[in-house]
C-alpha cells in the first residue's frame, strides 16, 4: 500500500455556525448576489488548488479537471473555472453515490467513482466526493447544536465537495487507458463503482491496494488523488465560513435560491429566442475498428416558449471502438451548445438544466450500453457540440459560429525505459474556433467544449523520452469566409526511448469541419510518420502502434470552418493574415480573390477588384443555410 493519503488534521467536516442564525438573514437580492459570488469563489479555489498541487502533466499543464459544490440532494450548485465537458457528469456521478449508500454517509467519509455505467464518464476520469456536515440548528426547546456526537442526529450533510480529474493511467491494455480501438469496457482499465475511499476518516486499505496494483504509475495517480482531497478540504473550509455567516439553514435556502436564479435567467433567455425546430447531420470518419465506415450524428433542436429540447434520435448505433458517449457526456455537450446562444452567462448549476431536455436513445453512439467501450468518448462529445451548433445555426444564424477543429486530439506515448520504469505522456491538443457571424475564428485556442490549456514543450521534454520538433500554426488551413475559420496547429515529436506505444484519437480527415452561410470547410486533419523522409507515410486518424527510437510522428489538427462568402471578406483582414503568415499569396488569390505581391505582401486593389468580379461570376455559391457534409 502507498504512503497514507490522509485528509488534513483540521476538522471542518463538522461546520459550527457562529452567532448568526437563519432568522438574521434577509433573503434579498444583495444577499443572494453576495452568496453567489462567495460560493462560486470556493469552486474556483478548488480548481486552483488542483492546479497548484497536481502531479501529472494532464492536470497541472493541460488542466483536464473540474471542481464543484453540490447541495445535500446531489444537485450542482456552483462549478469552478473548468471544463464544460464536465457540466453534467458531477451530479450524475454523485447521484450514483447517493443511490448506493443512501443514509450510510458519516463524517469522515470520502467517496470515489469512475464507472461509466454507474454515473461516470470514462475510466481515466476519477470522481472524489466529500460530504460536508453542519449541526442541525435547534428549534426552541431542543438541544443546542453541537450537543450530539459527530455523525448522530445533530449533524447532517449540508453539501458535497466534488472533484473530477483525468488521471494519467488507470490500467488496461494501453498506457494512458485511452485507446480508440478497445472494443469493450473491460479492456480499458480499472472500473471503480461508487465506493468509500475513506470511511469515518480511515482509508480503505483494500481499495488503495487494488488501485496501486492495477495502474502503471501509482505514485502519480495517488499524487493526483491527494490534489483532489486537498481541493475538497478547501471546499470544507469555505463552506464553514459560509455557515458561520448565514447559518446552516440559511446556506441551504441560498443554494436553492441560486439554482432558481439560474433557472429564471435560462428561461428568460430562451423566451428571447424565436420558436422553431431544426435538424443537422454530421459524420464521424469512423471508429478505427470498422475503418472507413462513417458514423452518423443527428441533432434536432426544438424550441418552444421557455424550453428547449435537444434530440439525438437518428444517430448511429453504438460502435465497436471506444468512442461511445455516456449519457451524462451527451447531456453536457447539449447544454454547452444551448448555453452558448443564450444572452446571459448565468451560473452553471442545476437551474440551467431544468428547462432543457436531452433525448439520447440507449444503444446509440450518444448513449452507449454495457459493455460498450468509451475511453475515447471525448471525440464524440466534441463532434456532438459542432453537430448541435449546426442545428442551432439554422434557427439562429446570427448567434452561432462554424465548426471548430473537431474538438481536441488525444495523444498518448507510453512504455518502459531500460530499467523497466514506466513513462506515460498524455496530451490533448486543441486548435481553433470556427468563423463567427461577427468575427474570425480564434487561432490556437481550445475548442469551447474542452477549455484546456497547452502542454509546455519544455515540460514534455523534461519528463518524457521525447523531443518536440515543432509546435506551430499551419497557414491556409482555416476555412475561407467573410470571417475565416481558425488555423490548424502542427505538432511533431521524435522518439528517444527504444520504443513505446503511440495512441492517437483524432478525426475529420475525410469529413472536414463545416462552414456556415457560404463559408468554406476547414482543412482536414493529418497524421504523418517520418515527415520529409524517404519512408514518409500518411496514417489513419486513429492509431494504436509501436513507435521506435528515432522515429518522428507529426499530427496536424483540422482547420476550423469559415462563415459567410469568402469573396465578401474585408481587404484589411486579408492584408493582416498575409502579413502574419496565416494566409499565403496563392491562397489569398484562390480563396479570397485578392491579388498581392512582395515581402511583406501588398494588395493590388484594382487587380483584386477585377479578380473578385470574375470569381463571383464563375463560382457556384455555397448554400445560404448551414452546410451539411455528405456521408
Amino acid at each position: 500500500m502507498p504512503d497514507a493519503i490522509t485528509p488534513q488534521a483540521a476538522d471542518p467536516d463538522t461546520i459550527t455556525p457562529d452567532a448568526i442564525t437563519p432568522d438574521a438573514i434577509t433573503p434579498d437580492a444583495i444577499t443572494e448576489e453576495l452568496f453567489r459570488n462567495a460560493i462560486s469563489a470556493i469552486g474556483d479555489e478548488m480548481v486552483l488548488t488542483i492546479y497548484r498541487t497536481a502531479y501529472s502533466g494532464v492536470l497541472k499543464n493541460i488542466m483536464d479537471y473540474s471542481a464543484a459544490l453540490c447541495d445535500d440532494q446531489g444537485r450542482l450548485v456552483a462549478q469552478g473555472l473548468s471544463l464544460p465537458g464536465h457540466l453534467c457528469s458531477i451530479p450524475s456521478a454523485l447521484q450514483a453515490v447517493l443511490r448506493t449508500f443512501g443514509d450510510d454517509i458519516a463524517e469522515g467519509d470520502i467517496f470515489i467513482n469512475n464507472d461509466p455505467y454507474d454515473g461516470g464518464m470514462h475510466l481515466p476520469d476519477i470522481f472524489i466526493f466529500k460530504p460536508l456536515f453542519a449541526p442541525k440548528e435547534s428549534a426552541p426547546g431542543e438541544s443546542a447544536p453541537g450537543e450530539s456526537a459527530p455523525g448522530e442526529q445533530g449533524n447532517r450533510v449540508i453539501a458535497y465537495a466534488a472533484t473530477i480529474c483525468h488521471h494519467t493511467d488507470v490500467g488496461g491494455r494501453v498506457p494512458g487507458s485511452n485507446a480508440s480501438d478497445s472494443q469493450e469496457i473491460y479492456a480499458e482499465g480499472l472500473r471503480i463503482p461508487p465506493l468509500k475511499l475513506y470511511e469515518k476518516g480511515r482509508p480503505n486499505a483494500t481499495l488503495f491496494r487494488m488501485i496501486e496494483r492495477n495502474v502503471r504509475l501509482p505514485g502519480r495517480v495517488f499524487g493526483d488523488i491527494r490534489s483532489q482531497l486537498a481541493a475538497c478540504e478547501i471546499a470544507a473550509r469555505g463552506m464553514a465560513d459560509l455557515v458561520g455567516r448565514y447559518g446552516a439553514e440559511g446556506v441551504r435556502s441560498l443554494m436553492v435560491a441560486m439554482m432558481d436564479y439560474s433557472e429564471r435567467l435560462t428561461r428568460q433567455c430562451l423566451l428571447e429566442l424565436p420558436d422553431g425546430e431544426a435538424s443537422f447531420t454530421d459524420w464521424i470518419d469512423d471508429d478505427q475498428i470498422d475503418a472507413g465506415v462513417p458514423i452518423k450524428l443527428v441533432c434536432t433542436v426544438r424550441k418552444r416558449a421557455d424550453t428547449m429540447e435537444v434530440d439525438w434520435t437518428g444517430s448511429s448505433p453504438q460502435v465497436k471502438g471506444s468512442i461511445n458517449n455516456t449519457l451524462s457526456y451527451t447531456q453536457a455537450m447539449s447544454f454547452t451548445a444551448v448555453k452558448s446562444v443564450l444572452s446571459v452567462n448565468m451560473p452553471n448549476n442545476d437551474g440551467v438544466f431544468r428547462p432543457i431536455t436531452v433525448i439520447a436513445p440507449p444503444g446509440t453512439i450518444t448513449h452507449g450500453k454495457l459493455p460498450a467501450a468509451c475511453a475515447a468518448r471525448g471525440l464524440t462529445g466534441f463532434r456532438g457540440v459542432d453537430c448541435a451548433f449546426g442545428a442551432l445555426a439554422k434557427l439562429y444564424p446570427d448567434l452561432v459560429f462554424a465548426a471548430s477543429d473537431g474538438g481536441n486530439t488525444g495523444l498518448t506515448i507510453g512504455g518502459y525505459d531500460k530499467d523497466l520504469n514506466p513513462y506515460i505522456y498524455v496530451d490533448f491538443i486543441s486548435g481553433a474556433w470556427g468563423g463567427r457571424p461577427w468575427a474570425d475564428g480564434l487561432d490556437g485556442n481550445t475548442c469551447m467544449f474542452a477549455n484546456m490549456a497547452s502542454f509546455s514543450v519544455e515540460v514534455i521534454e523534461a519528463e518524457n523520452p521525447l523531443e518536440v520538433l515543432d509546435y506551430e500554426l499551419v497557414p491556409d488551413t482555416g476555412g475561407a469566409g467573410k470571417f475565416r475559420g481558425g488555423m490548424s496547429q502542427r505538432k511533431t515529436w521524435r522518439m528517444l526511448a527504444d520504443e513505446g506505444v503511440l495512441q492517437v484519437r483524432a478525426d475529420r480527415q475525410t469529413h472536414r469541419p463545416y462552414g456556415l452561410y457560404g463559408g468554406g470547410p476547414g482543412a482536414p486533419g493529418l497524421n504523418v510518420m517520418n515527415p520529409g523522409q524517404a519512408n514518409e507515410a500518411k496514417l489513419h486518424a486513429k492509431i494504436t502502434m509501436t513507435l521506435r527510437k528515432g522515429e518522428v510522428f507529426r499530427h496536424e489538427l483540422p482547420g476550423a470552418g469559415g462563415w459567410g462568402p469568402a469573396l465578401d471578406r474585408d481587404l484589411a483582414l486579408v492584408a493582416r493574415d498575409l502579413r502574419d503568415g496565416l494566409v499565403t499569396i496563392d491562397a489569398a488569390a484562390r480563396d479570397y480573390g485578392v491579388v498581392a505581391a512582395g515581402d511583406p505582401p501588398v494588395i493590388d486593389e484594382p487587380a483584386t477588384e477585377i479578380l473578385r468580379a470574375r470569381l463571383k461570376a464563375e463560382r457556384t455559391p455555397l448554400p445560404d443555410v448551414a452546410w451539411e457534409p455528405a456521408a
